[in-house]
């Protein structure tokens, strides 16, 4: 082979997976041997097993094996199996003599095409394995992130410390719930912290804020003030979706820069901002969905990746309502529900 040292071995591995070329439907052509016209059989292809290849141009047979790793082609008759081709149809004893026994080149370059493809799975194998156990360690990295996420919300702390450095006293809420956490389990500990890849440690406040998006509606109460609802929504540790309501507050005006106004106040309250979302779902509003002026063009354009998602409990709610409007029968029924519930 002419090819560079360097890819060599690539150019090797993808002969052998592309496989000997062995065209057994082709209608082998007849040539004139003394007195008989003899041709290429295709069961030696069964035969001599995955070694022997045909050339349709040259109208000869070859060595796959032999062509990739032999380093002998001074010897006589060798270089028949790799450049000139086997042409003579009635020896086939020839191509037995080519195999010989354990000790012989063509084996000696089978067992090399072997150790080629076998290492080559071993990398495969190794990688996978490698790929794998990051999955892993990445797993009960975020859960820890998850779970410390999850108590700050509930308990309603804050989450960053005004010196998260190294040195710090008190690197803040977030930092110390995670290095308590890891201090009691050792599988967490072997994955945070300083024994986490720098760019992979799931503790900076873009990641936090990653984690997490935001529901919200508004309605008047008995008084005829706006009232706006805010609920979190992040999953927690064992992959459940959880929802959190964080604050019942009044606004005065209910446009959508009103509402993102008293978001943002709200969200600031616990240390989060709007650029931090990566969710809002309101109901179908003219001030929340509005293309231009909604409540959701106005986050988008603070924040592209706050994709938004109609209320689907919503949704549902409007086709009640209007199929009870339509149908008395059904009206009946949720009127009968209420009465008992």
């Amino acid at each position: 082979m002419s090819n560079p040292l360097d890819i060599k071995n690539q150019v090797r591995r993808a002969y052998l997976l592309k496989g000997s070329c062995q065209p057994r439907h082709h209608k082998f052509p007849q040539k004139v041997d003394g007195t008989r016209k003899r041709t290429f059989i295709a069961s030696w292809f069964d035969e001599f097993n995955s070694w022997l290849e045909y050339s349709i141009e040259k109208d000869a047979a070859y060595c796959l094996y032999y062509y990739l790793f032999t380093t002998e082609r001074s010897e006589r008759g060798h270089d028949i199996f790799i450049s000139k081709g086997f042409t003579n149809w009635r020896k086939k004893e020839r191509l037995r003599e080519h195999v010989g026994d354990h000790n012989s080149n063509h084996n000696k370059c089978w067992l090399a095409c072997e150790d080629l493809m076998n290492q080559a799975q071993h990398i495969e194998v190794s990688f996978s394995k490698q790929l794998e156990q990051l999955k892993i360690e990445y797993r009960c990295r975020l859960n820890a992130s998850i779970i410390c996420l999850c108590y700050l919300l509930i308990q309603e702390l804050a989450f960053r410390g005004n010196d998260e450095s190294e040195n710090s006293l008190n690197q803040g809420n977030f930092l110390k719930l995670l290095k308590v956490l890891a201090s009691c389990n050792e599988e967490i500990k072997n994955v945070v912290l300083n024994n986490a890849p720098d760019n992979l440690r799931l503790t900076s406040l873009d990641i936090q804020n990653d984690l997490f998006s935001i529901l919200v509606d508004e309605c008047r109460d008995v008084s005829i003030k706006e009232q706006m609802t805010v609920v979190i929504r992040y999953v927690n540790g064992s992959g459940c979706v959880i929802e959190n309501f964080i604050g019942l507050v009044h606004v005065h005006n209910i446009n959508a820069a009103s509402l993102k106004k008293r978001i943002e106040s709200l969200l600031s309250t616990y240390s989060f901002s709007i650029s931090s979302l990566r969710g809002q779902g309101y109901d179908g509003a003219s001030n929340m969905r509005d293309e231009f002026n909604g409540l959701k063009s106005l986050i988008l354009k603070d924040n592209s990746s706050a994709y938004y998602i109609h209320y689907f409990a919503h949704q549902f709610q409007l086709t009640l309502v209007a199929v009870a409007k339509k149908h008395s029968s059904i009206c009946f029924f949720f009127q009968y529900c209420y009465s008992f519930g």
